[in-house]
Order: structure tokens, then sequence, then C-alpha cells
């Protein structure tokens, strides 16, 4: 059975977060801070992990990280950040 897992990063050089959803949290942690030459992630490297949730379906982690992005998501967000 596929697990997925919603996650955040968090970039402390640039105090920038970003939220998304994968089945493989390696292979796309790496692909954020190494392989990707493109898009948002490489612009802010280096990324650590702050956060990860792990669901059974895709449409559930959809949900959630479509949450996340939401006014009460990115609160939820900026709390974790700052108990770091």
């Amino acid at each position: 059975m596929n697990e997925f897992i919603v996650y955040i990063l968090y970039s402390e050089k640039f105090k920038r977060n970003y939220t998304g959803f994968t089945s493989n949290l390696i292979e796309r942690f790496k692909s954020h801070n190494f392989l990707e030459t493109k898009g948002y992630t490489p612009k802010f490297r280096p990324w650590i992990v702050i956060h990860v949730e792990f669901f059974h379906s895709k449409s559930e982690a959809m949900k959630r990280e479509k949450y996340l992005k939401t006014g009460i998501g990115r609160e939820f967000i900026k709390n974790l950040i700052s108990k770091m």
C-alpha cells in the first residue's frame, strides 16, 4: 500500500517555507535541495524538513496540503517555525 506524506520545508538562510506532498520523501527532499534547477525551491536552498504528516490516500494528502496553504494553515506553519 502506498503512503503519502505532506511535508513542510524551511530555509533558515532565506526565512522561507515550502509545503508539498509526495510518496517518497527522501527522493523529493533530494530533488528540492540538489537536483531541481528551475522553479521556487532551488532559489532558497538549503532546505530542512520541519514537519511531516502521513496519509493513506493521495486525496487526503492533497486536501491537507491545500489546507496548509490557507490562512489558518500558514498560521500553523508560522507557529512551527517560531518554536524552532
